[in-house]
């Protein structure tokens, strides 16, 4: 860690061009510095809930139909 914070600059810089950076205390990872490019690849689209559905292929049906399972219920002990 201390040499991460010594050499910060070096160590974002390295992120962006390498990949993922460890950063160890006592030999034990801590943490991980990675550009901001995988950070949005890996935190999602940042879209919404709403504009996801807006564009799923079930859009514009009246009505959705989902079979229900008729099997018996399991038995519970209380």
């Amino acid at each position: 860690m201390q040499a991460a914070k010594a050499r910060f600059s070096e160590l974002v810089r390295e992120a962006a061009r390498e990949g993922p950076q460890d950063i160890t205390v006592h030999g034990r990872s801590v943490a991980v510095v990675v550009s901001r490019e995988l950070f949005d690849q890996l935190s999602g689209t940042g879209e919404s809930l709403a504009a996801f559905m807006r564009k799923s292929p079930l859009v514009g049906m009246d009505v959705l139909e989902f079979e229900r399972d008729r099997s018996l219920p399991r038995p519970v002990d209380l």
